[in-house]
C-alpha cells in the first residue's frame, strides 16, 4: 500500500523531526520553522498546513496516486477538502456547549458523504484517498475526546462513519500515527475547556 511505503520513507529521512501535540521539539520554536504538526521541510520548502502537506506529498513523492482519476470522485474530493475547516471549527466550537446538538450535523455530513460512493468503506468508495487522510486524525481525536468528556458517541446512528473508522484502524501506517488517547484528552481539556 502506498501510504505504508511513503510513511516508512518519510520516517527514515535523516532530517525527520518527530513531534506530537504534547511533545514539540525546540526546533518548532525557531524562526522559519512551521509551528504546525505535522510539518515537512523538503527541497528548502516548509509545508505545515495539513491539506497543503498531504497534497504536497502526493505531487512530490513516488507511488500510485491517492487522488482519484474519476472526474466525479475528483470533484467530490475537492468538496470534502473544502469542508474540512468548517467541520473542524464546528466540532471545536461545540466543546463549549452541547456537542451532540452542535457537532452532530457535522458528523451527519460525514456520514452522508460516506454514502455517496457506497461501494466501499472510504469517502471515495473502494479507493483509500487523501480525503480519508485529511479527516481521520481529527475524527479520531474528536471521537476519543467527545466520548471521554461528554459521553457522546459520534458513531451512534452513523454506521458508515463507524465502518470507516474501523477500516482505517486496520491500516498499519495509520496505526503508527495514532494519538495517545489520555495525552490527547488532557491537551484538549487544557486547550479548549480552560
Amino acid at each position: 500500500m502506498r501510504l505504508q511505503s511513503n510513511l516508512h520513507y518519510l520516517m527514515e529521512l535523516p532530517s525527520c523531526i518527530h513531534a506530537t501535540l504534547v511533545h514539540l521539539p525546540i526546533e518548532f520554536g525557531s524562526p522559519g520553522i512551521s509551528r504546525f504538526v505535522p510539518s515537512l521541510e523538503h527541497n528548502g520548502k516548509i509545508t505545515g498546513e495539513s491539506l497543503d502537506l498531504i497534497k504536497y506529498l502526493e505531487s512530490n513523492f513516488q507511488g500510485p496516486s491517492l487522488l482519484p482519476e474519476d472526474p466525479a470522485k475528483k470533484e467530490f474530493a475537492e468538496e470534502l477538502f473544502s469542508y474540512t475547516d468548517t467541520f473542524n471549527r464546528t466540532v471545536f466550537t461545540s466543546f463549549k456547549g452541547d456537542p451532540a446538538k452542535e457537532a452532530g450535523p457535522a458528523f451527519d455530513h460525514l456520514e452522508n458523504a460516506l454514502h455517496k460512493f457506497g461501494d466501499g468503506p472510504f469517502f471515495l468508495g473502494q479507493e483509500f484517498s487523501l480525503v480519508d487522510i485529511a479527516y481521520i486524525p481529527f475524527v479520531e481525536r474528536f471521537c476519543i475526546f467527545l466520548s471521554e468528556v461528554f459521553n457522546y458517541d459520534i458513531t451512534a446512528g452513523r454506521p458508515k462513519l463507524a465502518a470507516w473508522i474501523e477500516e482505517l484502524n486496520k491500516i498499519e501506517a495509520y496505526k503508527q500515527t495514532k494519538t495517545d488517547p489520555k495525552e490527547m484528552v488532557e491537551v484538549y481539556k487544557k486547550r479548549f475547556m480552560a
